[in-house]
């Protein structure tokens, strides 16, 4: 009978399998290290582009804060100008006031009556003189409650007293209301909308 040694072959045989494994192993270990490489990159990349967005989000937000305090800092000075516009509007419309209401008074002031003062209050004006008479006193209250200027005549006192020659006089106080015109934007919408009507 034959002896064949098989040791070398087995040896030779593991030796291959050794060095298979070996490649195998090493293939594996540089694919999982591509793999890991390639994913880490990808999202380093992603990363990177959301940290972008984000940053560009917190400059936009921060350009339109900017923008919301200027609108808000506008506002207030358009409000300051349309408070000075009213005040300018007001004075224009109250500028020839004063005429006419002087003007008026000497229209319907009667005979026999004179006024020592005339005294306004925002829109109530209160008037103090002398008459001769009760009646001069009763024809006046009766011509400014047909003024155009002004309304409700409230005779508040009226007092006789002598002067110095046995005279007898009344000194009386009236208290009238003026009436307010609206302003022109006002006018405006009311003649724009009375024919419609």
């Amino acid at each position: 009978m034959i002896k064949v040694n098989l040791l070398p072959h087995r040896q030779i045989r593991r030796a291959e399998r050794q060095r298979e494994f070996g490649l195998m192993a090493s293939l594996v270990a540089i694919a999982a290290a591509a793999i890991v490489f390639v994913s880490w990159s990808y999202i380093s990349a992603q990363i990177r582009t959301q940290q972008e967005r984000n940053q560009r989000l917190q400059d936009e937000m921060m350009r339109l804060d900017k923008e919301i305090a200027i609108i808000s800092t506008l506002k207030d000075q358009i409000k300051h100008v349309l408070e000075r516009k009213q005040i300018v509007e007001g004075l224009q419309s109250d500028r020839n006031q004063a005429v006419q209401i002087l003007d008026e008074l000497a229209r319907l002031l009667p005979e026999g009556v004179s006024l020592k003062s005339i005294k306004q209050v925002e829109s109530e004006i209160e008037l103090k003189g002398i008459a001769d008479t009760n009646s001069r006193v009763a024809s006046l209250v009766h011509n400014l409650s047909g003024s155009s200027v002004i309304h409700n005549p409230n005779l508040v006192e009226i007092q006789a007293s002598n002067s110095g020659q046995d005279i007898k006089i009344y000194e009386f106080v009236i208290r009238v209301t003026l009436i307010q015109e609206p302003p022109a934007d006002n006018q405006a919408e009311q003649k724009t909308a009375s024919p419609k009507g």
